[in-house]
């Protein structure tokens, strides 16, 4: 599948910046891949649920990131996010990972439908603002993956996850209309897309 990659996401992929993930990340992450390995040796579907508050800047990247490490090393994966609050998938964060080389067809609204490609030779990755529990998520057996402290501090019970992990990131919005905006916004989707690619090839690897 990652020959059909976009090339511009494939340069982007090959620069994310792995070296940066600290070493007690990559404890977490690999302690994510067990988790995912368990699920798949026990035959069942892998189930993620990325949360943050808004579900509009940080649980949208990790979605997307996710799924597309997933096809990347052709692991079978159903990648969700959700927040507390409804919003919107930020402008500045669609902006994003259109730099980093993703397609998106936006529908217009105050919470726009994105479908997001990573390739023409896979279905887009449907993404807007949502509550966890939106009929589109898995309701159970999932793993909620918490991206922002506010959501992993004030959401101590997820309904229908079976397991948590708190993989938080620094917020981009920090930086909103500020000169750093750009350069910031990018730095959080990679740091998210390096980390998950971590993650995905970890599985991988253990598959091969």
């Amino acid at each position: 599948m990652k020959e059909s990659f976009y090339n511009p996401l494939l340069q982007t992929i090959a620069s994310l910046p792995y070296s940066g993930i600290a070493s007690e990340r990559r404890g977490l992450l690999e302690e994510m891949a067990e988790y995912l390995l368990e699920k798949i040796a026990s035959g069942k579907e892998i189930r993620l649920n990325f949360i943050c508050t808004h579900n509009s800047r940080r649980s949208q990247f990790s979605q997307i990131w996710a799924q597309t490490a997933a096809n990347y090393y052709g692991i079978e994966v159903f990648c969700y996010s959700g927040g507390v609050e409804v919003t919107a998938f930020n402008s500045r964060a669609i902006a994003a990972i259109q730099r980093d080389g993703f397609k998106v067809v936006q529908k217009e609204g105050d919470n726009p439908v994105c479908f997001v490609f990573f390739s023409d030779d896979a279905d887009p990755i449907v993404t807007f603002s949502k509550v966890v529990d939106d009929a589109i998520n898995a309701t159970k057996e999932f793993a909620a993956v918490m991206t922002c402290d506010h959501a992993d501090e004030n959401c101590p019970f997820i309904p229908g996850a079976e397991k948590r992990f708190p993989l938080r990131f620094e917020d981009p919005k920090a930086f909103d209309d500020i000169p750093q905006e750009e350069q910031m916004y990018s730095e959080r989707s990679r740091q998210i897309g390096a980390e998950l690619f971590y993650l995905f090839e970890k599985v991988g690897k253990s598959l091969a």
